[in-house]
């Protein structure tokens, strides 16, 4: 498969930085977290890093899957609730956690269900950005992010290809 015109390849280091970042920003908030709901698959790893930095030890999975090729989102498809008592007053103090917004989709059905949760991506495109309350990088909406639990050691074309320079 080649790479996209636009690709943000994250290295292991980079995502921690910026998960790291994110536990920064949220710290920094009045809001005080009584759980983590994260989003799997992708939101597994930055919850983890947040749970750590900010103490949180309830984290929660909700299990919605919507990309079903790996390039194209389709429907969304819940295979995981939420367990009731994080439920409880439309998820107050609950911290929903995920790497990336892209279309907002998969946000906008969690947070039907927390509807008075703080929700927050290390990435986020356009789209996504109205869905969540706290990101740390906003990439174009064309931009195909590589986490790198998704990739493997491979040559990278150079962003100006045939440029002399």
């Amino acid at each position: 498969m080649s790479l996209p015109e636009k690709a943000f390849p994250v290295s292991w280091d980079q995502f921690h930085r910026d998960a790291r970042a994110l536990a920064w920003r949220l710290a920094g908030l009045t809001e005080e977290f009584r759980a983590i709901v994260c989003i799997t698959r992708g939101g597994l790893v930055p919850a983890a890093i947040i749970s750590r930095e900010l103490n949180i030890r309830l984290i929660e999975t909700v299990c919605i899957a919507s990309y079903h090729d790996y390039l194209n989102q389709g429907e969304m498809n819940l295979l995981k609730g939420i367990t009731p008592e994080l439920l409880e007053n439309g998820g107050k103090g609950v911290l929903v956690v995920d790497d990336l917004t892209d279309t907002g989709k998969t946000a906008k059905e969690v947070r039907d269900m927390l509807p008075n949760a703080h929700f927050a991506c290390v990435y986020a495109k356009p789209k996504g950005v109205p869905t969540i309350d706290t990101f740390v990088t906003e990439v174009s909406q064309d931009t195909w992010i590589y986490f790198p639990w998704d990739m493997g050691f491979t040559y990278q074309e150079p962003i100006a290809k045939g440029h002399k320079g």
